[in-house]
């Protein structure tokens, strides 16, 4: 847990305490999950709270935060680097918004990530397509 998290935080510890959120997780899961349930997944500090978690994403987001649930992925090697070791942990955070409210940046990462898929799927058509023609 990270000490010293306070309700009132000046403009200086809110930057400090946003770079604690690291980065939107965008794959089919997170996105069946965003259409289904309203759910966005980020992974987050490991030192991070659930409580700590919910205010953080209220304060900055400016929406009502239902639920909060939490794991740890468990940890991958790093193979880029050449040298042995792992990469950084972090804790991956499910984020339940209520029906009326969403995350425009992240929904518009999904939508960007849906076109992909969709245009990757329809080369793979495209491709067995003209292989079963070939036949």
């Amino acid at each position: 847990m990270i000490k010293n998290f306070s309700t009132n935080l000046s403009k200086n510890q809110s930057n400090a305490m946003i770079d604690l959120i690291k980065y939107p997780v965008i794959n089919y899961k997170s996105y069946r999950m965003l259409i289904e349930n309203k759910q966005y997944m980020f992974d987050v500090d490991l030192r991070l709270s659930k409580p700590q978690i919910k205010k953080l994403f209220e304060d900055y987001f400016k929406v009502k935060v239902i639920a909060v649930n939490t794991h740890r992925p468990p940890r991958q090697k790093s193979l880029a680097t050449g040298f042995p070791g792992y990469k950084t942990r972090l804790k991956r955070v499910i984020v339940k918004l209520q029906n009326d409210q969403s995350l425009t940046y992240v929904d518009e990462l999904m939508s960007g990530f849906i076109k992909q898929l969709m245009q990757r799927s329809n080369q793979m058509n495209q491709r067995t397509q003209t292989d079963e023609t070939n036949n």
